[in-house]
């Protein structure tokens, strides 16, 4: 064995210059020079390459390496053709090459040059491959993403299955096993489905000390956010991942507006662009990659600084591998997700479509991302428990490495509220859905419940102590600890499980976090639009609402056609001291800023200057006019006087929503007639009624107009009739 270790530390210093192993690569490396079958489980970044690349160059023969990723193989045969002088130390084989270079390849094997073939799993399945290598000396075979095997891992590959019955064919030969994530679950899965349970197992920690976990509610303000997080790490390279194609472009234009250098990267662009991207972004051209999940495969950048997701991912391995490309090199690396329920219901309506077996998988696994999210625990121990490791955050390295360690959550005893819960469910005989129980907790009644009588029931409404945010909280802590189970044949139906009800013979204290802002609420059209996060200058608040009185006045209408007072507000954080600026401000659109905003941004001006005041430029969010074609779309159609309902048919609107656009356009300062639609539904008296009292009004609130009209108006007629008003009078 002895000669062994001089020759792996002689090799590893020959073809990669390093003088020592790194974590377990060693142990590894024999293992495989020895001819046993061998599983390695080593987190991206680890050095897992390395453990099969090593023993390839120093044995007689051709290892064949499986791997799903065609970037990555493109790239490692590239960097294993430097190492050595031959061009043919390393071949990848699949579909894209011609029959010349299939015939190198061959050759190149056969003459025992080729120390490395790549294959996708598809290309080892075709005959005429199997029988080439089956006559040709092989060291091993190594199959790399090795989860992909199996239905449980988040990367699941049918062609996969089928390779433990190709390697047979090829001979008796040892197979290497390796993948970056997998929970006991898929550990054993992967051993089975390859047959070698004698195989060795090497498992490196998962535990990555220098990175910072943080979960942040996702508000409607996220780009902001991001914003102003990425100014903080001026300079520094990070990447911010979502799910869809279109977010990545909206996303990477907001930030190139707003001064901060980045690229998108989806596979919908065509190749010759994503290599651009990926280079830019190696070479430090750009700051920022905005991506779906198909960048990074197989990119080794050691010094991304932050990772950001803009939406959770679909499982927590996906969620690990994407943040763990952050600070490879063993520097600070921030990940920051950002969480909203909204989301995960969006992924759980788009598995519906899907088999039931995938499914229930796939359900399973978003099931334990809520959980992570919304977790009070140290999220480190969480994850690093998901994969079957166990964390001691007095004693593990990074133990305070994540925002709920650092800044513990007040936590609240809810034993009591989770018997109730159970109970219901129980008493409800599992038919509900979450809301209905939660509504049978509060005592509301929807059709459902009426239907089934459930409000005559004596626990209706045992709940009512509480709001329905806190049930809904109780509820999905529930599911996660397993007290509770959604029904997969009729998915969402809550049941009680064999421990929920043993917690309700013996419960046990069940603490909760009691501050988790978890549903953001929508808010009531623009014209309650939120308040800007951060506080508004008080003193300038006073001003701007003196301002805007005399310029009412001047003009003859009331205060709120000038500017609603959450643009008032959002002016008293951001301090906009031009029209250009003031166009940014919530709620106030270009057409408005020409009209009313050169008093506003002189005042503000002054004001900066007397008071010596430092204006926050993270704060002023310029926008992309993302939805400006939706937008651009209404205003023509309207204009060639075309029914709102068509108009909302063809957009895939409904009305209120359209209502809710058309409300943004106007109180932007954009003049739209609708005049041809209001006609259609009320007479010019009750226009002429609708106006004055809009004029006279000292709020535009839809709800104090139902009041004064006491029923003679609904909803819709009266939004339709203030959209006229504004665009009238203000704009």
């Amino acid at each position: 064995m002895n000669s062994n270790e001089i020759d792996i530390h002689a090799a590893l210093k020959k073809y990669f210059g390093f003088s020592q192993f790194k974590g377990l690569q060693e142990k590894v490396v024999k293992s495989i020079i020895t001819g046993h079958n061998t599983f390695v489980i080593m987190p991206t970044g680890g050095g897992k390459s390395l453990c099969y690349q090593l023993p390839a160059l120093i044995q007689d023969g051709t290892a064949i390496v499986v791997s799903p990723l065609i970037a990555l193989m493109k790239n490692q045969v590239d960097a294993l053709r430097s190492l050595g002088s031959e061009y043919g130390i390393a071949h990848v084989l699949n579909s894209s090459l011609t029959k010349t270079e299939i015939n190198q390849v061959k050759k190149d094997i056969s003459s025992g040059l080729t120390k490395l073939l790549y294959v996708a799993p598809e290309s080892l399945t075709k005959e005429e491959y199997v029988t080439f290598l089956k006559n040709e000396k092989l060291s091993f075979v190594a199959i790399d993403e090795a989860h992909c095997i199996s239905e449980w891992g988040h990367d699941f590959r049918p062609e996969y299955r089928n390779l433990r019955s190709i390697i047979k064919q090829l001979g008796d030969i040892p197979i290497i096993g390796l993948t970056a994530t997998a929970t006991p679950k898929v550990q054993e899965d992967i051993l089975k489905n390859l047959d070698m349970t004698n195989a060795n197992t090497f498992k490196a920690s998962f535990n990555r000390p220098n990175l910072f976990y943080e979960v942040r509610t996702k508000t409607k303000n996220i780009e902001g956010d991001i914003i102003r997080f990425i100014k903080q790490h001026k300079g520094k390279s990070g990447v911010i991942y979502c799910l869809s194609r279109k977010k990545v472009e909206a996303i990477a234009e907001v930030l190139q507006v707003n001064g901060i250098s980045a690229v998108p990267y989806h596979a919908g662009l065509d190749a010759k662009t994503r290599a651009k991207h990926q280079d830019m972004f190696l070479m430090e051209d750009v700051d920022v990659v905005v991506a779906t999940i198909a960048f990074g495969m197989g990119i080794d950048k050691p010094d991304v600084r932050f990772v950001i997701h803009h939406d959770i991912p679909k499982s927590l391995e996906s969620y690990y591998q994407e943040t763990g490309r952050a600070g490879r090199d063993g520097g600070e690396g921030h990940c920051l997700a950002y969480y909203s329920y909204k989301d995960v219901e969006k992924l759980e309506k788009f598995m519906s479509g899907k088999p039931v077996a995938e499914q229930e998988v796939g359900f399973a696994l978003l099931q334990e991302v809520v959980a992570y999210a919304e977790t009070s625990m140290s999220r480190r121990k969480f994850l690093l428990h998901y994969f079957g490791e166990e964390f001691d955050n007095e004693t593990g390295e990074g133990g305070d490495m994540d925002d709920n360690v650092r800044n513990p959550k007040p936590q609240v005893e809810a034993k009591e509220q989770v018997v109730k819960l159970i109970k219901v469910i129980r008493e409800t005989k599992h038919i509900y859905k979450s809301k209905e129980i939660v509504y049978t907790l509060m005592g509301k009644i929807n059709a459902m419940i009426k239907a089934h009588k459930t409000d005559t029931q004596p626990f209706f409404g045992c709940g009512k102590d509480h709001d329905e945010k806190y049930w809904m909280s109780v509820l999905r802590l529930a599911l996660v600890d397993g007290l509770l189970s959604k029904d997969i044949e009729t998915y969402g139906i809550i049941k009680v499980t064999p421990k929920g009800l043993d917690f309700v013979k013996n419960p046990v204290s069940f603490m909760m976090s009691e501050d988790h802002e978890y549903n953001e609420n929508e808010d009531e059209a623009i014209v309650t639009a939120s308040k800007s996060s951060g506080t508004a200058d008080e003193a300038l608040m006073k001003m701007l609402i003196d301002l805007r009185k005399k310029v009412a006045k001047k003009e003859g209408v009331p205060p709120y056609v000038v500017f609603q007072e959450f643009s008032l507000e959002d002016m008293a954080l951001k301090y906009p001291i031009s029209i250009d600026e003031m166009s940014n401000v919530q709620g106030v659109g270009e057409g408005k800023a020409k009209k009313y905003g050169k008093e506003f941004v002189d005042l503000i001006a002054r004001y900066v200057e007397e008071n010596d005041i430092v204006r926050p430029d993270d704060l002023v969010v310029k926008s992309t006019g993302a939805n400006s074609a939706l937008k651009l779309y209404i205003i023509q159609n309207v204009d060639r006087k075309l029914s709102l309902k068509d108009i909302a048919k063809a957009k895939g609107l409904d009305m209120d929503s359209l209502l809710k656009e058309i409300e943004q356009i106007v109180y932007s300062g954009t003049k739209l007639n609708i005049k041809y639609w209001i006609d259609e539904i009320l007479d010019d008296d009750q226009q002429e009624e609708i106006h004055d009292y809009f004029m006279e009004s000292e709020s535009d609130r839809i709800e104090e107009a139902l009041k004064e009209f006491d029923g003679d108006y609904d909803t819709e007629e009266l939004r339709l009739m203030r959209i006229k008003f504004i665009s009238e009078v203000a704009n």
